[in-house]
């Protein structure tokens, strides 16, 4: 079953073509890491994916429903459509707890006991009930992250985007965030993740996806494409990030 479908999908900045017509379909369950050079464009494909860039040319097409062409319909997409981001996004001046609660009120507009009942939930899948009490401040990158996961999650996304959630991080704190990863993909989460964990890329996507030039330059299982690459431009990105074990 195809629940994202995107046809030539075109996003520019200036005079600058940063996406170059992609076309990809994303089955449910599938978990597709999206890998490449800096500014080849992972972060841009997310970002028009949830429209927070507004795509330039090209359909974007959501449970078989051509979706982003409104601008009412945009809150309702990025409920659908969850993201993770790289620095988090938190707000400062809410607890953990809030910061989890604040989409289910404002957006889902539940009431405060359901709000605040459905975010211990969250907190406690990702390992921070807790921190419930704590404001950003006081938690690591690791807990910000897991918490910034735990916001995505309540908004029940059918699928879910992850923007490099662990480059953020110190070393020792990246583990427990893919940990977290790891353990949506074995509940059969739909996901996109740009990432540069490639051992970790290899052991939980279903499909790798090598960007270029804002074009989709490879594609194919995590052996085909991070063991047996094809083409010399995937070949060379690899050979520079050797340290992954596979």
């Amino acid at each position: 079953m195809t629940i994202l479908k995107v046809s030539g999908l075109i996003k520019r900045f200036g005079g600058n073509d940063v996406i170059r017509g992609i076309d990809l379909d994303v089955e449910k369950g599938e978990r597709i890491a999206v890998l490449g050079a800096s500014g080849s464009g992972k972060s841009t494909l997310l970002r028009c994916l949830n429209f927070m860039e507004i795509p330039d040319a090209g359909t974007i097409t959501l449970d078989g429903k051509v979706v982003g062409r409104r601008e009412a319909e945009l809150a309702q997409v990025r409920q659908r459509i969850g993201m993770v981001f790289q620095q988090f996004n938190l707000f400062p001046h809410m607890t953990a707890l809030g910061n989890v609660m604040e989409g289910l009120r404002t957006v889902r507009r539940m009431s405060k006991p359901d709000a605040q009942a459905r975010a211990e939930r969250e907190l406690a899948r990702v390992g921070l009930a807790d921190k419930a009490a704590h404001y950003p401040a006081h938690l690591s990158g690791g807990q910000k992250q897991r918490v910034a996961i735990a916001r995505a999650l309540a908004m029940d996304p059918e699928l879910l985007l992850f923007d490099e959630p662990t480059s953020a991080l110190d070393p020792e704190l990246v583990g427990e965030v893919l940990g977290v990863i790891r353990s949506l993909a074995e509940e059969g989460r739909t996901m996109l993740l740009v990432t540069h964990e490639l051992g970790f890329a290899y052991h939980v996507a279903t499909r790798v996806i090598f960007l270029a030039d804002g074009t989709i330059h490879e594609q194919g299982t995590p052996d085909e494409v991070l063991k047996h690459p094809r083409r010399e431009r995937t070949q060379a990105f690899l050979a520079r990030h050797q340290e992954f074990s596979l």
